[in-house]
């Protein structure tokens, strides 16, 4: 059974999201494309909140959030409890989020990588197992409740 996967993006993240919906569902992979529909400008956090939501509450097992440099929308999904994102320029360090954070929510900054790094980086995260062990004992610390 494939992974369910929410994605979400900005404008400034809109194309690359568009072409990582399509990449990720011939991969595969079931998406739900949280918006927004345009480039125009938007808000991110309009879009970064429900595809955390859908992490945190199960709806999706990862989520994948796209914007000009990613900082803003890891920001805003890391307010949810439930949520350890991400940001991921380098394949390694998608992998290692995932190993030793178990991040559930990878943030691609479009502006900076190309379109074939994001979505390597992308693959690489919603393929890559949490390692646990000490780990596990680390990530049980994160959250504040």
């Amino acid at each position: 059974m494939s992974k369910k996967i929410a994605i979400g993006s900005d404008h400034a993240g809109f194309a690359y999201k568009t072409e990582i919906i399509a990449f990720l569902k011939a991969e595969g992979f079931e998406v739900e494309d949280f918006g927004p529909t345009t480039e125009a400008s938007v808000d991110y956090p309009d879009f970064a909140h429900p595809v955390s939501s859908s992490v945190e509450e199960g709806k999706n097992e990862l989520g994948v959030l796209v914007c000009g440099s990613a900082n803003g929308v890891a920001i805003t999904a890391n307010k949810h409890q439930g949520i350890r994102a991400a940001i991921a320029w380098q394949n390694e360090i998608s992998a290692l989020a995932r190993q030793h954070n178990n991040a559930n929510i990878v943030c691609i900054p479009a502006r900076f990588i190309d379109i074939e790094l994001a979505k390597k980086i992308v693959k690489t995260f919603l393929t890559t197992d949490f390692e646990g062990g000490r780990h596990a004992t680390r990530v049980g610390k994160i959250a504040c409740s």
